[in-house]
């Protein structure tokens, strides 16, 4: 290759249209396993903010049933689970004024059929046509096919409608991200739940990716977008102590890791210390620190997530 070719393929490497991670270089250059006091403060404000968020507007449910969406969807409902059963159950008994805004209605049912409540999918025939098919101008509602596609993915066995919702959003949704019918981020929002669904998706792993796709959201609440990366934070912080002081494989440090971890070291020590035993009738004993390695590399690269 001429040294011409090697710097026009370099050039066209660096062209990679990568949006700015909203993470920075946090992960590189802050690798401390504590969080200042500046930091907990500023996290204990705004979760007193996000809480006092979730009684406004208590006479518009469809904004509630948003901001609900979001705090789920961040990762953080866990502070607020009282004020989230709470709301859904004054919303389970509000009359909507969006009974016909397909993304509402879609919502509505998903945030309730996650919590449990008894939901009917009658609730979509509204929006068929004559014909039993869904109606045609649903197409021109980006937001609310994707809406309609995630709640589709609560249905029970016998549901028809529910499974017709999911062929028809996935056909249209994946020509309106092929034909460029949406903006960048929107279209990346929708190829990310085509492939994983929210019903799918692995909780920790999701609320990091929607942090990221929230925030370039125009309509983003700040508030809500600070308390979330402060807690991805705090709990990074968290889970990479809990890593140290497995990875120590000292049974003399169980008391610094959280009461749902100790059953788990205790049952890994155990068994890694009876493999030892075995291991060392045969003089291979020096082989179990390979596996103990391995387990600790597993277990801080999966708390790290």
């Amino acid at each position: 290759m001429s040294t011409q070719e090697v710097s026009l393929e370099k050039n066209v490497r660096n062209a990679a249209d990568f949006h700015p991670t909203i993470w920075g270089d946090h992960f590189l250059t802050c690798p401390s396993e504590t969080i200042d006091t500046w930091t907990q403060q500023q996290h204990k404000e705004l979760k007193e903010e996000v809480r006092r968020m979730m009684a406004y507007d208590a006479d518009k449910p469809a904004q509630r049933l948003r901001l609900i969406d979001a705090v789920q969807r961040l990762g953080v409902a866990y502070h607020f689970e009282k004020e989230i059963d709470d709301e859904l159950e004054k919303i389970s008994h509000d009359r909507f004024d969006d009974n016909d805004d397909l993304f509402i209605v879609s919502l509505h049912f998903r945030l309730l059929r996650q919590r449990g409540t008894k939901m009917s999918c009658d609730v979509f025939e509204k929006f068929k046509d004559d014909n039993g098919k869904f109606k045609a101008s649903l197409m021109n509602d980006v937001h609310g096919m994707l809406s309609l596609y995630e709640a589709a993915h609560l249905a029970i066995h016998g549901e028809d409608i529910l499974d017709e919702a999911i062929v028809f959003t996935t056909t249209h949704l994946k020509s309106m991200v092929s034909n460029s019918q949406v903006n960048s981020t929107f279209a990346e929002e929708i190829r990310h739940s085509l492939r994983v669904p929210l019903r799918r998706a692995v909780s920790r792993l999701e609320s990091r990716y929607f942090l990221d796709i929230y925030s370039r959201d125009d309509l983003h609440d700040k508030t809500l977008v600070n308390f979330a990366k402060l807690d991805f934070n705090i709990l990074q912080a968290m889970h990479q102590k809990e890593a140290s002081e497995i990875t120590r494989w000292d049974i003399g440090h169980i008391d610094a890791l959280p009461e749902y971890m100790k059953f788990i070291f205790k049952t890994l020590i155990g068994v890694y210390s009876e493999a030892e035993e075995e291991l060392s009738k045969e003089r291979r004993s020096y082989s179990i620190q390979y596996a103990i390695r391995s387990v600790g590399n597993f277990i801080s690269f999966d708390l790290a997530f």
